[in-house]
């Protein structure tokens, strides 16, 4: 009897609220992840300075066709395990315990990469609007904290209400960005419009870097498998949210970037964007100067909260990631309890909270620049690590559909995720072959930046790889549940009683 009961966990403290997820929530994480002011007004416009090219919108189109030939083996395998901790719990099965758990490893580091990164891009900007629009000069570091207490408060709350704040953001994004589009398109430099972004010739030289951009942009695609738990319709909701996502980010991306480059000279873009670096980028000013004072004035105020709402849904991500990893006890089992009343998971939010405040405490003690290093090299450094989680997916897909493709098309199983496998493969060729370019460090610079970031994931990896391990001869039991979601608790159950029996 003892085994039994201290096997069996508390219901209320380790389930995430269900069904209060629909379609449109869902698709919410997934797009405001990375909005299109965020992404074209800050990413894109920081990128075109820094890996010095204007082949954008082809990057985007390349790495939308290969995530969404991922995607028929990514959602067909969120049939088969519904699991907060996606990646992880996928390679896991796919790949074996130990890789599942490096990968969880190299998740939490990229998740919060991305999700610290974008308090320097909210703080830069928010800290030069109040400076030219109120006179106010506030430290950009202060502005970060403010959004930072903002995404702690909402973090411990239902996951139905932060998907409603992000409805409303994304919502008003995506209308301004159209009429942003419109304008831009209207007023091409030289009076016609150019196609030179979509050829291979503007994006041959900087391939590498653009795909990690590229791949930044599109993170959050892979949400919806991260919500089942809490999504009404489960198979429905992932599969609509995972491919609606894809298809509006890419065109969202890849019009907005080919429209404002077209409009201030395809030719001129990358010397404008390397001037104006350290305000932001080309992107703004090229608006008001096309649309007006109130179209650059709207468009700042919306990227401001564009990347509050990203924030907010990475946030949401990186807690449930360390939520999975607790209820599995990969993770200290603290990590896998819930707040009663909200369902959030409550120990992830808060562990995602500290480490946010330590790192704007640490760029700003240090005074190092918040919109390119602690936003670009971070941010695009995080979207690295989701690229390297999403080549593993595609990888275990193959290994467990071998296994049992119950159920599942040829297509689904085994044609799309070999090929997405060798696509992503090329595509993480390129990203590291050109690292220190994605950075904006030249090939002589002996920067540790280089080497300190891909070197920080296979140091993740390793480190969860062990621990799986050690694990293993520690607690079987506990080893056995990795990957098993909400059926680990019953799987650890189950082997108590077994042994009890025994």
């Amino acid at each position: 009897m003892s085994a039994t009961s201290q096997a069996r966990p508390s219901v209320v403290s380790q389930a995430l609220a269900r069904d209060r997820l629909g379609v449109p929530s869902v698709i919410m994480f997934a797009l405001t992840a990375a909005a299109p002011l965020m992404v074209v007004g800050a990413l894109v416009s920081t990128g075109w300075g820094v890996v010095g090219t204007t082949g954008f919108p082809l990057a985007f189109l390349i790495i939308a066709a290969i995530l969404a030939v991922f995607s028929f083996g990514y959602v067909a395998m969120s049939r088969h395990i519904t699991n907060a901790g996606a990646f992880y719990s996928y390679i896991a099965q796919g790949l074996g315990r130990p890789l599942g758990v490096g990968g969880a490893m190299v998740a939490l580091l990229a998740y919060n990469l991305l999700q610290v990164g974008l308090y320097g891009a909210f703080g830069a900007f928010l800290s030069q609007f109040l400076a030219e629009k109120a006179n106010l000069n506030v430290d950009w570091w202060i502005l970060a904290l403010v959004l930072w207490l903002f995404i702690a408060v909402l973090g411990l709350l239902r996951v139905d209400v932060n998907s409603k704040v992000l409805m409303i953001l994304l919502g008003a994004e995506l209308i301004v960005v159209t009429i942003f589009d419109v304008i831009f398109f209207s007023h091409p430099a030289g009076g016609s419009l150019s196609v030179e972004p979509w050829t291979w010739s503007a994006l041959k030289d900087g391939a590498g870097p653009a795909f990690a951009v590229a791949t930044t942009a599109f993170v959050g695609f892979e949400a919806a498998p991260v919500f089942a738990e809490e999504a009404r319709s489960k198979n429905r909701t992932v599969a609509l949210a995972t491919f609606l996502g894809l298809g509006v980010m890419f065109l969202s991306y890849s019009l907005t970037s080919w429209a404002a480059s077209a409009s201030m000279g395809v030719d001129q873009t990358v010397a404008k964007a390397q001037e104006t670096l350290a305000t932001g980028g080309p992107f703004f000013p090229t608006l008001i100067e096309k649309g007006g004072d109130w179209a650059g004035d709207v468009g700042t105020v919306l990227l401001i909260t564009s990347i509050a709402a990203a924030a907010l849904s990475y946030h949401n991500t990186t807690a449930r990631y360390a939520f999975a990893l607790g209820r599995e006890r990969v993770l200290p089992s603290f990590f896998g309890r819930t707040r009663a009343r909200s369902g959030a998971p409550m120990a992830g939010s808060l562990f995602q909270t500290i480490i946010a405040a330590l790192t704007i405490v640490l760029f700003a003690v240090a005074g190092w620049d918040p919109l390119v290093n602690l936003f670009f090299w971070l941010g695009t450094s995080g979207g690295v690590g989701v690229l390297l989680l999403v080549a593993a997916t595609s990888l275990s897909v193959i290994f467990y559909f071998v296994r049992d493709g119950r159920g599942e098309s040829a297509w689904s199983r085994l044609i799309a995720p070999i090929l997405a496998t060798i696509a992503l493969a090329y595509v993480m060729w390129q990203v590291f072959d050109n690292f220190g370019l994605l950075l904006g460090i030249a090939p002589d610079d002996p920067n540790p930046a280089v080497w300190a970031f891909p070197t920080a994931y296979g140091v993740a990896a390793v480190i969860g790889i062990v621990w799986a391990l050690v694990l293993r001869g520690l607690n079987r039991q506990d080893y056995e549940a990795i990957g098993l979601g909400a059926r680990a608790n019953t799987a650890r159950i189950e082997s108590a009683e077994s042994v009890e029996v025994r």
